[in-house]
């Protein structure tokens, strides 16, 4: 479970996606330690439980995704978690000294079978959620949590590894050694450790509490995203017909009348409808039903649970020694503080609420056409279209023919196979899957076998929403694992039987980025399980570099060919959409940064007692948001802080990474060739395969010779430059 905690980033998301709650897990048999530690468990009978087996087959083992089942949970967590607690008992009650081996590296290879099993019980709760896996992720959140806990704070343990923390000088450690000496030295502290025995208690009961309310939050959320808007023929006018076909086809399994279109709660079905509708009250409609999602009252609504979260975060922060639950979450990050994050911020949202009173004012000469005197949040993808149109001839319709899924999915694995050497072969239907959706690639690197990568691209009753990427098992020379099984989640709208997925440049980014996050992890080659993650804002980097591929020439050129004629983009469109590439940056960057705003405010409050609507409403007003929309995501469907710890005081890091990601293009532009490969090598050498054996600033430093340059960022979104 230390390992698990140590691992930030582990279940990755992108902008449109919502924080995952299930660790990295380790799951090949351990290799023997350089000395044996001195106790070893007692062996105890496993019971036949598909779920607490070693994973067989080819790739050194995959998950039986064909025999799970929500019945074989409770037997497999109660007997991992019985196991886990004797291993680490083990090492606490050992006689011998503690010595980096039988400590350190021993904690690295505990509780394997337990990773095993939270690694498919996270994917069954987030891919294919059903009320029995919500009813034992309610059960278990909480029993896990404490699980963790019984760890964390036992003092023996601590203090073996405090023994070798102040000894670390003359113990003859490596540079990697040393590095993951100190990280799990100060996880403990910051987690309680050396708090008195009635503090730990108290410190558990915040943390069981708030697992069991992260799991409420889940289950309400999902419910509400498991809506739909209903809508007949005139209504849906202007919308693309591909969308029109995917929401004919939603109406028709949820048993609605012939002509009736179902418009789900997520965001690739509700985007072409705000963007292309020309039916103002579909608009509206479609534009409250997700952004209320959460705060409708009635059974699904969140705001309550909100404050519950809120106030236990600041009353466990207080708790632990911290000023605020924010000060407490960014102590092993790269920005460090709160006010360093929102330094970051605040130099860059006066720059964007600016260019969105600007986007507004082209607005308006066509919304005066249409007798719209004032834009409203669901008006505003309505009237930039036709700002886009009309300003560079250029229409996201225009586009999304030529950006077919299978084409691009190819297209981003060529990119990869350009910049790392990585190759992907199909061999869907040799491996187990959790749903039939879901496709698989056998991943190679100079011949040899590095990966299995799983693909789940489209949205389904019981998936939550947004993107996300998952590792269920990474590469780590400690436990001899080397193949990685990495998975990539998407909620693309699904065609209608027989026709091409159409997807939009936005879901086109998400694409990239997701898999950006999976080539990160394909390519990371460390000794130790803890030292594989990333901290919380550097984990988003790698995946926003590898945006900037997709609209690359030589990607575009390749695999942006139209479904119906199979012809290649006309060189006219890509020039257009490079024209173009700064157009309505200022709605996007204050999209996203006023919930990383309101995210920062709501977790540095010492007190923690709060009325999400009312607290929303007032930081936003502070802010000076544009009325005309609305945070990207508002506080009661806002999963990234809400559905765990993982991104709480941490959505800023998305643009911590963007400064970084945004000066390393710029090194590749600077390189002459987008595939240089002498950048590439420095990229993936410095960044992408060594994980956090390394201090991630230094690192980027090794790569670029100097820090990132916020200048490159403000550049790319063609705001004026500091």
């Amino acid at each position: 479970m230390i390992k698990q905690a140590l691992l930030a980033g582990t279940a990755l998301v992108a902008l449109g996606g919502c924080a995952a709650t299930a660790a990295e897990q380790q799951v090949a048999p351990a290799t023997a330690a350089a000395e044996p530690a001195a106790a070893t468990p007692a062996s105890v009978p496993v019971p036949n439980n598909i779920l607490l087996t070693e994973w067989t087959g080819p790739y050194d083992g995959v998950p039986p995704w064909d025999q799970v089942k929500p019945e074989l949970f409770n037997e497999a967590f109660q007997f991992a978690v019985d196991e886990q607690r004797r291993e680490y008992q083990a090492i606490a009650n050992s006689p011998e000294a503690p010595t980096f081996a039988n400590t350190i590296e021993a904690m690295e290879k505990a509780g394997q079978r337990l990773g095993r099993v939270q690694a498919v019980f996270g994917v069954m709760t987030d891919n294919v959620s059903t009320p029995a896996y919500q009813a034992l992720d309610k059960e278990w959140s909480p029993k896990l949590s404490a699980a963790s806990d019984e760890i964390t704070l036992d003092p023996k343990l601590f203090a073996r590894v405090e023994t070798l923390y102040n000894q670390r000088a003359s113990l003859g450690l490596d540079a990697k050694q040393t590095r993951l000496l100190e990280r799990s030295y100060d996880y403990f502290v910051r987690n309680g450790a050396k708090l008195d025995q009635a503090q730990k208690q108290q410190l558990s009961q915040y943390n069981q509490q708030l697992a069991s309310l992260f799991s409420e939050f889940n289950s309400r959320l999902l419910a509400d995203e498991g809506t739909y808007t209903a809508a007949n023929e005139a209504e849906m006018r202007g919308v693309p017909q591909d969308v029109k076909d995917a929401a004919a086809a939603a109406a028709k399994e949820r048993g609605l009348p012939p002509g009736t279109f179902a418009i789900k709660t997520t965001r690739s079905a509700v985007e072409p409808v705000l963007t292309f509708g020309t039916n103002r009250d579909l608009r509206k409609r479609v534009f409250q039903a997700f952004a209320n999602r959460g705060d409708n009252g009635g059974a699904n609504d969140t705001n309550q649970l909100i404050s519950q979260i809120v106030k236990l975060r600041a009353d466990r922060a207080k708790l632990l020694g911290f000023g605020s639950h924010a000060e407490w979450r960014m102590q092993d990050t790269m920005a460090k503080t709160p006010a360093n994050a929102m330094d970051l911020m605040m130099r860059v949202w006066p720059a964007a609420v600016g260019r969105v009173k600007e986007e507004v004012a082209d607005m308006r000469t066509f919304a005066r056409r249409e007798g719209v005197q004032t834009i409203e949040p669901w008006d505003y993808r309505y009237f930039q279209e036709k700002v886009r149109k009309a300003k560079f001839d250029l229409s996201e319709a225009e586009i999304k023919p030529y950006f077919e899924l299978n084409n691009l999915v190819n297209g981003m694995f060529w990119s990869a196979g350009q910049l790392y050497g990585l190759e992907f072969k199909e061999n869907t239907g040799t491996v187990p899957v959790f749903h039939p959706d879901v496709r698989t690639f056998e991943v190679t690197r100079e011949g040899k076998v590095v990966g299995l990568f799983y693909l789940d691209n489209f949205a389904r009753d019981g998936k939550r929403s947004g993107a996300w990427m998952t590792t269920y098992r990474s590469r780590a020379g400690l436990l001899g694992d080397d193949i990685v099984l990495a998975s990539n989640n998407n909620n693309f709208t699904k065609a209608a039987d027989g026709q091409p997925v159409l997807i939009s440049l936005d879901d086109a980014s998400t694409l990239f980025h997701e898999f950006g996050h999976a080539i990160h992890y394909l390519l990371v080659d460390v000794k130790y399980p803890s030292l594989g993650g990333s901290q919380r804002d550097f984990v988003e980097y790698p995946s926003q570099v590898n945006e900037n591929w997709l609209l690359t020439r030589p990607v575009l050129e390749r695999f942006a060919k139209h479904y119906q004629t199979g012809q290649p983009m006309p060189q006219s469109l890509v020039d257009k959409i490079k024209k173009a590439e700064s157009f309505n940056q200022g709605f996007a960057t204050v999209e996203y940064l006023s919930s990383a705003l309101v995210d920062m405010k709501l977790h540095t409050d010492p007190n923690g007692v709060v009325d999400p609507d009312a607290f929303e409403k007032a930081t936003l007003a502070e802010l000076g948001m544009p009325r005309e929309m609305v945070m990207r995501h508002r506080l009661p469907q806002f999963g990234h802080l809400f559905s765990s710890d993982a991104y709480s005081a941490g959505y800023y890091s998305y643009l911590w990474s963007e400064v970084m990601d945004a000066d390393t293009w710029a090194a590749f532009e600077e390189a002459g060739n987008p595939f240089d490969k002498k950048t590439a090598d420095a990229f993936r050498t410095y960044l992408l395969s060594t994980g956090n054996e390394t201090d991630r600033a230094e690192a980027y430093r090794q790569f670029r010779g100097r820090d990132p340059d916020v200048n490159a960022l403000l550049k790319r979104r063609g705001f004026p430059t500091k």
